[in-house]
């Protein structure tokens, strides 16, 4: 479960264009321009495994938090599995909280 705090952040990241989804988040990963990366709970195992194994290679911090529909309706997009953060500022807050 997301909490408020995470949401609005994720809202605000969302506005100011630094959240990378789908293809895009693996490129940023790869390129390690993603600093933080969030994956749904309810994720297949298949594509958890994906994203942390992808995270653990480039070394980007990743967590498994909320469902699909949670963080989907955090930034305002249908379906999303997992989002990068592409801003150290929001990375370091998301994760503190």
């Amino acid at each position: 479960m997301l909490d408020k705090n995470k949401v609005s952040l994720l809202g605000l990241a969302m506005r100011a264009r630094k959240i990378a989804t789908g293809d895009i988040l693996l490129k940023s990963i790869r390129s390690q321009k993603a600093y933080f990366v969030l994956i749904a709970q309810d994720a297949s195992e298949n594509t958890k495994k994906r994203y942390m194994d992808k995270c653990t290679y480039y070394h980007v911090d990743y967590q498994i938090d909320g469902t699909i529909e949670e963080i989907s309706r955090a930034i305002g997009k249908d379906n999303r599995v997992a989002i990068g953060i592409l801003d150290k500022g929001f990375a370091n807050k998301i994760k503190s909280k």
